[in-house]
């Protein structure tokens, strides 16, 4: 047994695992957050991407003996005091799902990118989504989704399709 200590979207996280406990499995089932899905169990559909001290990580491949000490955010972390993420607005506005599987792990890629890079081209919110694979939208609506987010933290004015079609 290994013992393994944790910050979950600001949350402390202990406990004594066995050491080839998956992170993913360590998030779902000890912490008891599930927004993080698993997809492959081999880091080729990006559902269970979470953010590992800032750094978007496939937590089906990592083991949470491997985080120890770190600092973790997950989907679940995104809200706060009861307003959405920009990201998470961007992806209710510009209907960036549809079954809502892949879409935790979109969006905390994406908020990942957008710490890096506010202002993104469509071709760089591609590539930073590219290991995350969707099997519904088609890609168009999350660029759409990630590119409002991006505005709305610049603090420019947004509308979204759902404001455009009313």
């Amino acid at each position: 047994m290994a013992q393994v200590k944790v910050n979950i979207n600001g949350a402390p996280y202990q406990a004594e695992v066995e050491p080839r406990l998956l992170l993913v499995h360590f998030i779902r089932e000890v912490a008891g957050l599930t927004g993080t899905h698993v997809g492959c169990d081999s880091t080729s559909c990006g559902a269970c991407t979470v953010l590992v001290d800032g750094v978007p990580s496939k937590s089906c491949t990592l083991l949470a003996v491997q985080v120890d000490g770190g600092d973790l955010q997950t989907v679940e972390g995104l809200e706060r005091d009861g307003q959405l993420h920009p990201v998470q607005e961007g992806f209710w506005e510009e209907h960036g799902l549809q079954c809502g599987f892949c879409t935790p792990g979109m969006m905390m890629t994406a908020v990942a990118l957008l710490e890096r890079n506010s202002n993104p081209s469509d071709d760089e919110v591609r590539r930073a989504i590219s290991g995350n694979l969707c099997r519904c939208t088609g890609y168009v609506n999350i660029v759409k989704a990630i590119q409002y987010a991006g505005a709305k933290m610049r603090g420019e004015p947004v509308t979204g399709a759902a404001e455009s079609a009313a």
